[in-house]
């Protein structure tokens, strides 16, 4: 499992409608970075933290697409994402994960927590200033 030590479950959220089975995998663009086509596929072992990457997916695509949430199974090994881990939070409180090999689409969660309106807005400045920010990197 890399350098991650989480037994899961496991979680992506995403505006993409999924089916059992199916695989997610990295070589997509960012929806952060549109220019950035990503070199791995991320994921979380808390529900909500899929939730909301769900429901800023939405955001990021201009409120276009539904929010999904899907218990996923790494397919290979995985490591901390460093978007968050260290660079910002110490160790991994979000629980947040990456792997260069695809998940599996395990099933889809309907019971995650949605963001309230006075949360989407504030999430919708936060997203507007990161997005203006041309020093705002991912680590890829």
């Amino acid at each position: 499992m890399g350098d991650a030590q989480d037994a899961g479950p496991f979680f992506h959220g995403t505006t993409a409608e999924l089916q059992v089975g199916e695989l997610l995998s990295a070589g997509f663009r960012s929806n952060y970075r549109p220019e950035v086509v990503m070199n791995h596929i991320y994921f979380t072992a808390r529900l909500d933290g899929a939730g909301l990457a769900a429901e800023l997916a939405v955001e990021l695509a201009d409120g276009h697409g539904a929010p999904h949430v899907y218990a996923v199974e790494p397919t290979g090994p995985f490591e901390d994402d460093p978007n968050v881990t260290d660079k910002k939070l110490p160790g991994n409180p979000t629980r947040s994960y990456r792997s260069a090999h695809p998940l599996k689409v395990v099933r889809e969660v309907a019971d995650w927590t949605r963001l309230t309106p006075e949360a989407r807005q504030m999430w919708r400045g936060r997203l507007a200033t990161l997005l203006a920010d041309d020093r705002a990197e991912i680590v890829n």
